[in-house]
């Protein structure tokens, strides 16, 4: 009791301290913002889970409440632009006590060093405001540091003033590069940082707490975090691709709420009176309820207003895309419905790969997360959505467009129900264990394919880079253990370990209790040979060139990383044999490459990319970075006019047959619309950022990006466009990479069993 009262009286010491200092006159800040009772007790309940049940379990003492301290205080300015190092002294009382915070139900010490964030943040934002009204010297030789996470805390304003005047003077530069003239400069960077101001202003008591609990979780173990009831359930439309809604995306641009993207067969799209840069201004509910005025709300406010039960009624008041702020509102009613996010879902295309008269066909799967919709699983409903479903389909399809070889792309794919890296890989194995987890008592348990046959037998192919995590991993690394197929890529992220939800409301006493819930490491996952993924990763079998900065992302840029153990294999028998082929298959890669202009323009700007990293400053100085900027122009209108020519005279060894429902999308696409979108894909630095370009430049560029060619795609295809004439042309080979798939003359057989 003691302790508690001692922290109490430090609190309201700080509190008082930070209230003294507030300095902004320009307009009123907010209030200070205060810990919700609700916030209190799960801060207490979801300590008490991790402290006993985490894989890794550690105790909420003083050692835990001080990389809780550090682990905030990074959380809230990871750059180190907005408090000074007496700041962090001013709260070194607390570093010690924020376990007593927890246990005694006090939040008042982590509010308090949020409210002092926020008076920084206000201070930062009005000095660069003001240093807009004076003239920057851009004939001195100075530079901005692009990385600060590493740096120490500015020790006092002048420094963090000073820092704020090469930040300035680095958005100025960029606009001027762009040949924006002095007044436009000031106008555009004035709003800016008048906006960053708006949209700090909307965060709530609940953003703060989960920055709080998962600066809390996270000390833990890095994959381990705090999800607030909102949180919570954006993750479980996430991981069902399924919610209740009208069927719109949305963006905030000057504090409208604009329609971005309409999806089709949607309730948006069906009633034909939303257009892609519609304004909301107002929601009501049912047929006659009160509309609510959202003018200046934040986001997920106004998309909670809209989401509703299946086949309710919700009414929009919408001011037209292209009328003034005063022109006549429209409202429209829309009956909700389920939507499916069908842009996440696992899609198909076809690449043909030509060489020396033979044609080979790649069958491409893009998968960008394992999801599955576990409330319908749990209800027995047969229809449930899931990864493993679609890409068997998928793969039927394949076989009816005769493809040689299948490629499941994993670029970027984070991971997502393990259940569906099992079930998956069960598809391209026939039985057999998938992957081992040990719990935190030790105990190992195998999860296994236990359905008989093969959704498809012939050769196969998997695409990993370094976002590859989790059950990515787990699916590369089965694959590659069995020698079902070739790895192909950069090394994935290296991330081992298992994450079960816990639902914090269970303790609440009440069905009102609003908790949220804890994604909490429980075990931790093994190959089926007794390594595992933590830390290393999947190292694929034949390389591509990395793009990924590997010291801040990834497993091992962590520092409280679990460390890479092993333990005993699996009883397994792998399938295949690719010892003899990768070398043969790498040669040809290689030479290949080496004559390749649009592979030496990635490696070019790989290698331009890590000096910058390496570097990490930006000269202020104008001259130098016209030059830089010079040559970044003249490599990119050689790359345009390679592309351009390659748009009027394609290729004949590659190309790509995307899925007739993308084509039906992209109908009518002309060659001057193609060159348009290789120019906006190439497009130079405008010194812009998203929202304040003009939403349909925004989404041409978007666009352009997805249809830019995808070197290291058809690079991949081509490597196993090889792979089938190496097997077809080499009956030992054959009986090595598919032997129970070839037939006497080392083909690969016809797949005739799916799942």
């Amino acid at each position: 009791m003691k302790k508690q009262m001692m922290l109490v009286t430090l609190v309201l010491a700080l509190s008082a301290q930070v209230g003294a200092a507030q300095t902004d006159k320009s307009a009123a800040p907010p209030p200070p913002m205060k810990p919700l009772a609700q916030q209190t007790q799960a801060a207490l309940w979801a300590s008490r889970v991790l402290s006993r049940y985490h894989y890794k379990a550690m105790p909420l003492d003083d050692a835990m409440s001080e990389k809780i301290f550090d682990r905030y205080f990074k959380s809230l300015d990871s750059e180190k632009l907005f408090f000074v190092q007496a700041d962090i002294d001013r709260f070194a009382p607390v570093r010690s006590k924020l376990d007593d915070a927890i246990n005694s139900e006090d939040l008042s010490a982590p509010f308090a060093i949020y409210n002092l964030y926020q008076q920084r943040f206000e201070e930062r934002m009005a000095y660069a405001r003001e240093l807009l009204k004076t003239k920057f010297d851009f004939t001195q030789d100075e530079s901005y540091q692009l990385d600060r996470e590493k740096a120490a805390w500015p020790k006092n304003d002048d420094e963090v003033r000073d820092l704020w005047r090469k930040r300035v003077k680095n958005d100025w530069l960029r606009l001027k590069l762009a040949g924006k003239e002095d007044k436009s400069i000031r106008e555009t960077l004035d709003k800016r940082y008048e906006s960053y101001v708006t949209r700090s202003r909307k965060l709530n008591s609940e953003d703060v707490f989960q920055i709080f609990m998962n600066a809390y979780a996270m000390s833990i173990e890095p994959h381990t975090n705090y999800l607030g009831p909102r949180a919570s359930e954006n993750f479980d439309i996430a991981m069902r691709l399924s919610l209740e809604g009208i069927g719109a995306v949305l963006q905030t641009r000057d504090e409208y709420t604009v329609i971005r993207e309409i999806v089709p067969g949607s309730p948006a799209g069906l009633s034909g009176k939303l257009k892609v840069g519609d304004r909301i201004v107002g929601v009501g509910q049912g047929d006659s309820g009160p509309i609510t005025e959202v003018l200046g709300w934040r986001i997920d406010d106004v998309v909670q207003l809209i989401r509703g039960a299946k086949d309710s009624t919700v009414r929009l008041d919408i001011l037209p895309a292209d009328a003034g702020p005063d022109a006549k509102h429209t409202v429209l009613a829309l009956v909700r419905k389920k939507i499916s996010m069908e842009e996440q879902s696992a899609k198909k295309s076809v690449i043909e790969v030509r060489e020396n008269g033979i044609k080979r066909r790649i069958g491409v799967i893009s998968l960008p997360t394992f999801y599955q919709d576990f409330d319908a699983r749990r209800r027995g409903d047969k229809d449930f959505k899931s990864a493993t479903r679609d890409v068997s389909r998928l793969l039927g399809e394949l076989k009816k467009d005769k493809v040689d070889n299948v490629l499941i792309d994993l670029r970027n794919n984070g991971g997502g129900s393990l259940n569906e890296a099992v079930d998956l890989t069960g598809l391209f194995i026939d039985k057999g264990p998938v992957v081992m987890q040990r719990n935190a008592e030790g105990k190992v348990d195998t999860e296994s394919d236990t359905n008989a046959g093969l959704a498809w037998d012939g050769p196969m192919g998997v695409l990993i880079n370094r976002g590859s995590a989790s059950a990515s991993e787990i699916f590369a690394a089965a694959i590659q253990d069995y020698g079902r197929g070739l790895v192909i890529g950069e090394g994935s992220f290296g991330k081992g370990t298992v994450q079960t939800l816990i639902d914090l409301n269970r303790f609440g006493g009440s069905d009102k209790a609003r908790f949220g819930e804890l994604k909490m490491t429980v075990a931790q996952f093994f190959r089926i040979n007794g390594g595992t993924t933590q830390l290393r990763g999947v190292t694929p079998d034949i390389k591509l060139p990395a793009m990924s900065d590997t010291e801040n992302f990834g497993e091992s840029s962590y520092d409280n990383a679990l460390p890479w153990v092993s333990i005993k294999p699996a009883n397994y028998t792998p399938t295949g044999d690719l010892k003899d082929i990768v070398p043969l298959l790498d040669k040809k890669h290689e030479a290949r490459v080496a004559k390749d202009k649009d592979f030496q323009y990635l490696q070019d700007d790989i290698a331009l990319v890590i000096k910058q990293r390496k570097d990490n400053q930006l000269s202020l100085n104008e001259a130098v970075r016209r030059k830089e900027r010079d040559a970044q122009d003249a490599r990119a209108k050689a790359r345009e006019k390679r592309l351009i020519a390659q748009i009027s005279n394609p290729a004949d060894d590659l190309v790509v047959i995307p899925d007739p429902k993308d084509v039906k999308k992209a109908a009518g696409k002309t060659a001057k619309q193609q060159i348009a979108a290789v120019k906006g894909a190439l497009r130079t630095d405008d010194g812009l950022q998203g929202d304040e370009r003009a939403l349909s430049t925004e989404l041409d560029a978007e666009t352009a990006a997805k249809s830019a060619k995808d070197v290291l795609l058809n690079e991949t295809a081509r490597i196993l466009a090889d792979e089938v004439s190496l097997i077809k042309g080499d009956t030992r080979l054959a009986a090595k990479v598919l032997p129970y798939a070839t037939d006497t003359k080392g083909a690969p057989a016809t797949a005739t069993t799916a799942k």
